[in-house]
């Protein structure tokens, strides 16, 4: 299958690699940093702690378009002014980076590990205590950082009637503003874009936003300070910004006034002089008037920017819609419905299909038992055919369409965010969350749909897994003898095994395939109304392929199986397998023969153990254990020569030959491990 192509704009040389720009988040704790972060994590991160104390940072490749940024997630700082430790460190890496100027060379605490300071800061404000925000806004500014603002939490501000003028707002702070819901994945696409393009123009320009200057009657009494701070031998040893260093020195008794002490001690006695002067003329002490003047700033542009109403909020239904399926705690709910609709499709309309067409192949094919070398092959040719037909319209165009229709409609971008932090587990991202469930109708849909949602080592191990997962026909096999055999909770307890599999192959593979995947940004697109053409034409795209890749492997895999029986190898190839029939499995050995016809298809296996055995009543040659060894077997044996196609066509041979042998190993294992732990249970009866 082709993957639908995607464009990005050039806006100039990709960011990548070594040109990837630095993006840190900084916010105070409660603002939604935390969440905006984990949106577009990689499904592993790195957790480093700045020079070695205080809180941890976590870092991590994002892409963004076909660009790639470092995404570091900073601890949360509620101001500049009064800094504790654990805050005065992380100014340290807002303007030093790994590169500590003189004032830091005497500290006991040094950089621990190599980190460059960033290119863009990433501020996350609370719409609804957004006054308080915007005055570590303001303080921020003064680092000469380029900067973009996530306006975080708009959905509650517009519950509470807070309608905010984000075009205003980003004129008067003089740098970009986007509106997010960072619970929901609502806007953080554009942040992130925003981000990487006032990245690639800074570079460009060379040019920092302009802090925002005090008033003008505090201006006036900050000339003394500022000349200290402007000294070439002061400058040279904070190298920092001239306002920011200013205004510490003028506000706060901390770290840089302490550090004035200590290097410049006769400057140190000028600025207390200056401080004074100042306080003289002011009519409350300096630090005071800085600290009113800047929440004073911070009201003035927070009236000037909001004002009750709710002008641009969506559409009432769009709200509930979004609170069925990206809300933190109900948007599981939504995803269920949407797995719930998928399973219908799997056991409904599919089996359906099935029983209307494929069945019916089958049953008038029945008849027809050639004896001659050409009446073989050419039935084995037919139910080649037949097989790709039962592939393809029970299950790849019914569950395409399905697919076509929920990435039309928006809904699968919210379903892949919602389940995104438990595919994370596995080291994947949510994108794959219906593919897998796809995967309990039919393997080879599931893959077809893997292709269009993940590439590189997402792809390799999302296929290796979806091969793990009952299709129909196994679950069919299930259900059916698991039913009359083991009772309710025997296949209560098949299907639970299914999880425990996928969930510890995916830990191994996370091993043989490390986690160099990028994090990668799941877009929120608008709600949209499907239209015919496009579900056509991509269910068209996505099924096309099926007839070249599969049924060549199929009819082959037919044709070779159906020789083996007609010219009597079907007790060499039983002696062949009896170590792993008889010894490993402790099942009869006539069973050899029906397992390896099961690659072409399940139901095959289930029919020729009938004739294999000589009987339909399965108790009376089986024990529980024998039959609950061969279900779970057949569970995660290889799935079928169809299956191993689109494998051979998504990864090549040496991963598909891969997926064959894990597949086996894993069914090898899975299946001793149950026969001999009811064999000790005494199960055996």
């Amino acid at each position: 299958m082709t993957p639908a192509a995607h464009t990005f704009p050039l806006h100039g040389p990709g960011l990548r690699g070594a040109r990837r720009p630095r993006v840190a988040i900084v916010g105070r704790a409660g603002s939604g940093k935390h969440s905006i972060f984990r949106a577009a994590a990689a499904t592993s991160t790195r957790h480093e702690r700045l020079a070695g104390i205080g809180p941890a940072y976590e870092e991590c490749l994002v892409e963004v378009g076909i660009d790639q940024i470092s995404l570091v997630s900073l601890p949360a700082v509620d101001g500049l002014h009064d800094l504790d430790a654990d805050a005065c460190v992380t100014l340290k890496y807002l303007l030093w980076g790994d590169h500590w100027p003189a004032i830091a060379g005497h500290e006991a605490h040094q950089p621990a590990s190599a980190f460059t300071a960033p290119d863009v800061l990433l501020m996350v404000m609370d719409a609804t205590a957004l006054e308080r925000d915007l005055e570590l806004a303001l303080e921020l500014m003064q680092l000469g950082r380029p900067m973009v603002f996530a306006l975080n939490r708009m959905d509650e501000a517009r519950s509470r009637r807070r309608f905010v003028n984000v075009r205003a707002l980003s004129a008067k702070l003089g740098a970009p503003v986007v509106p997010t819901v960072a619970h929901m994945g609502i806007g953080l696409a554009d942040l992130y874009s925003t981000a990487v393009r006032v990245a690639r123009e800074t570079r460009h320009a060379h040019a920092q936003p302009a802090a925002q200057p005090p008033s003008a009657h505090i201006e006036a009494q900050l000339h003394a300070i500022a000349e200290i701070a402007r000294q070439p031998d002061v400058a040279a040893a904070f190298a920092v910004p001239s306002a920011l260093l200013t205004l510490q020195l003028a506000e706060n008794d901390g770290y840089f006034a302490q550090e004035l002490q200590a290097h410049f001690p006769d400057r140190h006695a000028a600025l207390l002089a200056a401080r004074a002067a100042a306080g003289a003329a002011l009519p409350r002490p300096l630090a005071e008037e800085i600290h009113a003047d800047r929440h004073h700033r911070a009201a003035m542009l927070y009236e000037a920017v909001t004002r009750p109403g709710q002008e641009g909020a969506p559409p009432r239904w769009q709200i509930w819609a979004d609170d069925l399926f990206l809300h933190p705690r109900w948007g599981f709910a939504g995803s269920l419905v949407i797995f719930a609709l998928v399973l219908v499709v799997v056991f409904e309309v599919s089996a359906f299909l099935d029983a209307l067409t494929v069945a019916r192949l089958i049953e008038w094919a029945a008849p027809w038992q050639p004896t001659d070398l050409m009446g073989v092959v050419a039935r084995a040719v037919l139910d080649g055919f037949i097989g790709l037909a039962g592939i393809v319209i029970p299950y790849m165009i019914p569950l395409v369409v399905v697919l076509v229709l929920l990435e039309e409609s928006g809904i699968m971008h919210r379903v892949a965010f919602v389940v995104d932090r438990g595919f994370h587990r596995l080291g994947l991202h949510g994108g794959v969350a219906l593919p897998f469930l796809m995967g309990l109708g039919c393997n080879v849909p599931a893959l077809a749909a893997t292709a269009a949602v993940t590439h590189g080592r997402d792809r390799t191990v999302a296929s290796l897994l979806i091969t793990f997962l009952p299709c129909s026909a196994r679950s069919a096999i299930i259900l059916a003898v698991g039913g009359k055999y083991l009772g309710g909770f025997g296949v209560f307890a098949l299907f639970m095994l299914v999880p425990v599999v996928v969930s510890l192959v995916g830990k191994f593979l996370k091993r043989r395939y490390p986690e160099t995947t990028p994090g990668m940004i799941q877009e929120i697109p608008p709600y949209a109304v499907p239209t015919l053409r496009a579900l056509l034409v991509k269910t068209w795209e996505r099924s096309r392929d099926i007839v070249t890749i599969v049924l060549p492997l199929l009819v082959a895999g037919s044709v070779v199986l159906a020789l083996l029986g007609h010219v009597g190898m079907d007790d060499w190839i039983n002696l062949a397998l009896t170590p792993v029939t008889g010894w490993w499995l402790g099942l009869p050995v006539a069973l050899g023969v029906p397992i390896l016809f099961g690659v072409l298809r399940k139901e095959l296996s289930l029919l020729m153990v009938f004739t294999a055995l000589g009987t339909q009543e399965l108790a009376g040659v089986l024990d529980t254990t024998q039959i609950a060894t061969f279900l779970v077997f057949l569970t995660f044996y290889v799935p079928c020569v169809s299956t191993f196609a689109m494998m051979l066509r998504l990864l090549g041979r040496r991963d598909a030959l891969y997926s064959v042998g894990l597949s086996i190993g894993v069914a090898l294992a899975v299946a001793a491990a149950v026969r001999w732990s009811m064999e000790l249970a005494g199960w055996a009866l």
